[in-house]
C-alpha cells in the first residue's frame, strides 16, 4: 500500500512559494547598501498614495474653459486647425475664407484662464496683408463669447 499526498499539498507549496516570491521582492527596495553611509531621506520617496493627491503647484498648472475651447473651433471651424495645444489652451489656425466671405484669414487663439469670461480670451486675427480690423477682431471675439455662453447652458450647468 503507497502513502497518498494529500490533494490540497501542492496548492499549499503553490501560496507558500508565491509569498515568498513576494516577499523577495518587495524586499528588493529601499533598502540603502550596506557600504553606504548616507542617511536616505525620506522625504522625497513617494509611494502609490500619491498618484491620489494633486500636488500641482497652482501658478504652474494651467487649466483652460472648455466652453472657450470648444466655441472657438465652433466660430473658427471655416479655418484649417494647424496646432491645437489643450494645456497651454493655444489654438493656432491657418488661412482659410469665411463662408460668403473673400478675404482669407488666419488666427491664434490663447484660453488662458478657467473662467468663462472675455479676459480668458486672446485672439489675433490677419489676413494676408497683415492685421485684422479692430472691428472684425472684436466681432470675431463677441462670437466666439456667445458661442461659449450657449454651450455652458445647454450642458444645464448653471
Amino acid at each position: 500500500m503507497t502513502a497518498r499526498m494529500p490533494r490540497s499539498l501542492p496548492i499549499t507549496l503553490r501560496h507558500i512559494g508565491g509569498a515568498l516570491a513576494l516577499l523577495a521582492l518587495a524586499s528588493c527596495g529601499g533598502v540603502p547598501a550596506s557600504d553606504d553611509t548616507t542617511p536616505v531621506d525620506t522625504s522625497t520617496q513617494s509611494s502609490i498614495f500619491d498618484l491620489f493627491q494633486n500636488n500641482d503647484d497652482p501658478n504652474v498648472t494651467l487649466e483652460v474653459n472648455r466652453y472657450l475651447w470648444n466655441a472657438t473651433q465652433d466660430v473658427l471651424g471655416f479655418l484649417p486647425l494647424e496646432r491645437a495645444d489643450p494645456f497651454t489652451g493655444l489654438l493656432v489656425y491657418g488661412y482659410g475664407t469665411p463662408p460668403g466671405g473673400g478675404r482669407a484669414y488666419r488666427a491664434t487663439v490663447q484660453i488662458r484662464d478657467p473662467a468663462l469670461d472675455a479676459r480668458a480670451l486672446n485672439l489675433a486675427l490677419a489676413t494676408r496683408n497683415g492685421p485684422a480690423s479692430a472691428e472684425t477682431t472684436r466681432a470675431v471675439e463677441d462670437a466666439i463669447m456667445t458661442r461659449a455662453r450657449q454651450l455652458r447652458i445647454a450642458d444645464g450647468r448653471l
